[in-house]
């Protein structure tokens, strides 16, 4: 059950990361739910080194550092997709 909820969790702030940043990305949504769930565990990396992982009621500021490891993971995901996907493209024409 751990593993469906980092699944659910990775989409939503993978598509949320996505709709945070402008233009129009070219990741597929099987990388967009990785980037998600990495940002996830870095923001949650963080938070427990910032000391604010366990907190009582709400833990907004670890869900805000959940997503901005997503935003910024789907950035860096999607710029490394569009070089890749690029990089071969020119390279078939060969």
């Amino acid at each position: 059950m751990t593993w469906l909820w980092a699944i659910i969790v990775g989409l939503v702030l993978g598509l949320v990361a996505k709709a945070i940043i402008p233009g129009r990305q070219t990741l597929p949504l099987w990388l967009t739910v990785l980037c998600g769930m990495g940002g996830s565990a870095l923001g949650n990396g963080v938070a427990r080194w910032l000391g604010v992982a366990d907190t009582k009621g709400f833990d907004w500021t670890r869900h805000v550092l959940q997503l901005v490891g997503a935003v910024v993971l789907v950035g860096l995901g999607d710029a490394l997709w569009a070089a890749f996907r690029g990089r071969r493209r020119t390279g078939a024409t060969y």
